[in-house]
């Protein structure tokens, strides 16, 4: 009986371990799923997936095979860009934005000293619900993701979400 367990306890193993990396992160649904759970933590509402966004953003990120961190500067859309040498997934773009919640300070609507939060509060920005991202390989082989958010945040003088969600 034990032989059997160990057998089917190995089996469990490899078949995790596929399918975990046969899963590339990179799916609409994974970038939606992942930014809703951070604006739940705040209390705002979920976003939604926007083919017409998303075409923007692989447009851009097709642009961007240099794997430079240079926005688009198109002001119909916010923004976030990141770059990661592999594997750098959708996913792990996100996490490094939502890592920048511990650097932003609620009272006083700004980042810590020298540091950065502006991905994090467009992630969160009460008024962006439509999404669409993309993930690009570089000319260097490393991995460029962009997100762009409908309609824009990061308006000075505003805060991204009610103080009720902190």
């Amino acid at each position: 009986m034990r032989y059997q367990y160990n057998n089917m306890f190995l089996i469990y193993v490899i078949l995790a371990s596929i399918l975990h990396f046969s899963h590339s992160h990179n799916e609409p649904q994974d970038y939606v799923n992942a930014h809703n759970a951070v604006r739940k933590v705040v209390g705002v509402g979920p976003m939604k997936w926007d083919a017409t966004v998303a075409k923007f953003a692989e447009s851009y990120a097709n642009k961007r095979k240099d794997c430079a961190l240079i926005h688009s500067h198109n002001p119909k859309y916010g923004e976030n860009i990141a770059w990661g040498t592999a594997p750098f997934t959708g996913l792990d773009a996100v996490k490094l934005w939502a890592d920048e919640k511990s650097d932003y300070d609620y009272n006083s609507n700004t980042c810590k000293w020298f540091k950065m939060c502006g991905h994090y509060t467009q992630m969160v920005w009460k008024t962006s619900v439509r999404i669409g991202c993309a993930r690009v390989k570089c000319m260097n082989g490393a991995w460029f993701v962009t997100c762009n958010y409908d309609p824009p945040g990061n308006y000075i003088g505003e805060k991204p979400f009610n103080d009720r969600g902190i």
